[in-house]
């Protein structure tokens, strides 16, 4: 038996809102068998949403065994690792007091966690030489946003001999609220919007409510401090 399974998740989307699809991969089962993957349809929905969703169908899918996650969404992985315990301590509430962004999803994905051995890893998206296990998901939700046509397998043994390779990692880019949110312990510095506008997820926001700025422009506080491209846009 191996002593961590080695996943990788990913979503999709084209044009955000737009069609879009989740993937996940393991490269080895428990038992050292040969891996499997799958990909779902999303109809019309945001990268974000396709983020969340492939993560949530990974830990669904996968037995409650030690995993290691590689993901390449900025925003995935803040909502996993960083921001949601002060969340869930809020009541669900960022910490402007606006309702946490795509809550039904985060929380499922908490309930999923709770008691799991699960490490994350970020790994950059679309280099050459980049992490292949991740890539094979990026492919495979790209495909999927496109096609709309839900699909699985299992990987040949040497798909699964070349997935199982170490991590190829990097520090996630931070725009400078980013920087601002990792020095005070917290989310961005936000503002009351003075005009109602639409954020960098796609879904828009009202006037007086509290944005911040993150890579994309003025948003949402919790998409300020990393929302990714979704893979494949």
């Amino acid at each position: 038996m191996i002593d961590r399974v080695l996943a990788a998740c990913d979503g999709a989307c084209k044009k955000n809102p737009g069609p879009a699809a989740w993937a996940w991969v393991i490269a080895e089962d428990a038992n050292g068998g040969p891996g499997r993957w799958a990909a779902g349809a999303l109809g019309t929905a945001t990268n974000n949403i396709a983020e969340l969703t492939a993560l949530e169908e990974l830990l669904s899918t996968v037995d409650r065994v030690p995993l290691e996650v590689r993901m390449d969404s900025q925003y995935a992985m803040n909502a996993v690792t960083t921001w949601l315990p002060g969340w869930r301590k809020r009541g669900w509430k960022t910490a402007s007091g606006s309702p946490v962004a795509n809550r039904e999803l985060v929380v499922r994905i908490d309930a999923l966690l709770t008691g799991r051995d699960v490490k994350f890893v970020y790994v950059p998206a679309h280099q050459d030489g980049g992490d292949p296990l991740n890539a094979f998901a990026d492919e495979a939700a790209s495909a999927c946003a496109i096609s709309q046509q839900s699909v699985a397998g299992v990987l040949t043994p040497e798909q699964s001999r070349l997935l199982a390779v170490p991590a190829v990692t990097s520090a996630p880019k931070k725009s400078a609220a980013a920087a601002k949110s990792a020095s005070s312990g917290g989310e961005p510095r936000s503002i009351a919007a003075k005009y109602a506008g639409t954020c960098g997820c796609g879904r828009r926001y009202a006037a007086g409510e509290r944005i911040a700025k993150g890579p994309n422009g003025w948003g949402h506080v919790d998409c300020a401090a990393g929302v990714s491209s979704a893979s494949g846009a």
